[in-house]
């Protein structure tokens, strides 16, 4: 049984019961996409591994939008299956991220493309294994995408209240599609721009984060929720407030922990989002506030794939050294008080503020 406790909004149990109904629904598709080929058992596989880790957060924000309007619903399946269908959409965001920055791997297993190009080669297939793998991942996350649809359309609630939901799904879709496309955009630029015009690549990293994590992370996840509980505007607006404060953090610790997590919790290698040329907050105000030299041997980082592990370290001490680290901590620190401080006078139910409150601070004090 789900467990909705304010205190606890991202609990084991909660977890586990989106869990039971991604598992009930993928294992629905496996059987489908086996009906159609033998050959399609790599992608129902890739599919299920890809999909049974993961935080849980964008169903719990769903969730506590929704709890934030009205009560928990007498049979809590339908909306456990509505939430449940944006980390499948979440998933795929992630397969076809990985394809884009040629990451080795994800949630501590090789990435999507890295493992069909393994099997183009383990099966001996003619042409480029590399190739294939990219091929099937991009197909593999597309597959994912009509899936979560699919599942939030039929997950139970009556249409009109799914038709609430989708409009602001649609909007959601569109804005981290969007996201994605200025992440790669600001990816390109020089890495000295960041000292050069700091004021200008500072603004495009923030839109980035705006529109590729916090609509898409926070925000449109929290409105689906009360847009299917039926909230008016009054509700939605503060949402957004709340929403676009917590998913700044939440990347801005995502900034941190791409280049000083543990591998072992993250599932990711540390200095990845150097190797990948990301173009962070982290990155920005260290380029920026570093000395000429320093900085200039940090950007001579920047998308290196074959960076090491004593390159990544003096990365870290360049970073630390001035003071750009702190200078994220503190805009996580500010971030979470303003959106902690804007659930206070916000036309929600109390016990979903203690919620919230609890998952701003669980996305910005994450460790993975």
């Amino acid at each position: 049984m789900a467990s909705f406790n304010p205190s606890d909004p991202v609990s084991d149990a909660f977890r586990t019961a989106v869990s039971t109904e991604l598992d009930e629904f993928l294992a629905a598709r496996r059987t489908q996409v086996l009906e159609i080929s033998p050959g399609l058992a790599p992608v129902a596989e890739l599919a299920e591994g890809f999909t049974a880790g993961g935080k849980r957060l964008r169903p719990a924000f769903c969730v506590w939008g929704y709890l934030a309007v009205t009560a928990v619903p007498a049979d809590p399946r339908p909306l456990l299956r509505a939430a449940a269908s944006l980390d499948l959409l979440h998933v795929s965001a992630l397969v076809h991220d990985d394809v884009m920055d040629a990451s080795d791997t994800r949630r501590g297993q090789p990435a999507a493309h890295r493992q069909f190009a393994a099997l183009h080669t383990e099966q001996g297939l003619q042409g480029d294994a590399a190739d294939f793998g990219q091929a099937g991942a991009i197909l593999l996350g597309d597959l994912l995408l009509v899936w979560s649809q699919q599942l939030f359309t039929r997950c139970g609630l009556p249409d009109e209240v799914v038709s609430r939901g989708e409009r602001v799904l649609e909007q959601m879709r569109t804005e981290v599609t969007a996201g994605q496309f200025l992440d790669i955009l600001a990816q390109a630029r020089p890495s000295l721009d960041a000292r050069l015009r700091p004021d200008e690549v500072m603004a495009q990293v923030r839109r980035v984060v705006e529109f590729k994590t916090a609509r898409y992370t926070v925000v449109r996840p929290l409105q689906v929720g009360a847009a299917l509980a039926g909230a008016a505007p009054s509700v939605l607006e503060p949402l957004a407030r709340y929403g676009s404060a917590v998913g700044r953090a939440f990347q801005f610790r995502d900034d941190i922990l791409g280049v000083f997590g543990d591998a072992a919790v993250t599932g990711k290698p540390a200095g990845d989002d150097l190797r990948e040329g990301k173009l962070t907050a982290l990155l920005a105000h260290a380029l920026r506030l570093a000395g000429e030299a320093e900085a200039r041997e940090l950007a001579g980082m920047v998308s290196r794939s074959d960076l090491g592990e004593a390159e990544v370290d003096r990365a870290r001490t360049i970073i630390v050294g001035s003071g750009a680290l702190q200078a994220v901590e503190d805009e996580i620190a500010a971030a979470t008080a303003e959106a902690v401080s804007g659930l206070a006078a916000a036309p929600l139910r109390p016990e979903a503020k203690v919620a919230l409150e609890n998952l701003a601070r669980a996305a910005a004090e994450r460790t993975s």
